[in-house]
């Protein structure tokens, strides 16, 4: 069986959050960078369903753990 391969657009639905390219964009805009001292699972900006989600995926190093990585960089970004 292939694992499952998820994008940024399909996390963003998950969240239940707007999942189009633009909302993604401005949502990623509006929340980096962050400070490394927060993890992305901390935000303030989440929902206790949200911040749960996140969090069990990357410690079960589910099939969304990449994709989850993958925001928690962009929001760590600086440039």
């Amino acid at each position: 069986m292939e694992p499952t391969i998820h994008n940024l657009n399909n996390l963003f639905d998950q969240l239940g959050l707007a999942s189009d390219d633009a909302s993604i964009a401005s949502f990623i805009k509006k929340y980096a960078p962050f400070t490394n001292d927060i993890l992305l699972s901390d935000a303030f900006f989440w929902t206790n369903a949200q911040a749960s989600f996140l969090r069990e995926e990357i410690l079960n190093d589910a099939d969304w753990a990449e994709v989850i990585d993958l925001l928690n960089k962009k929001l760590h970004a600086t440039d």
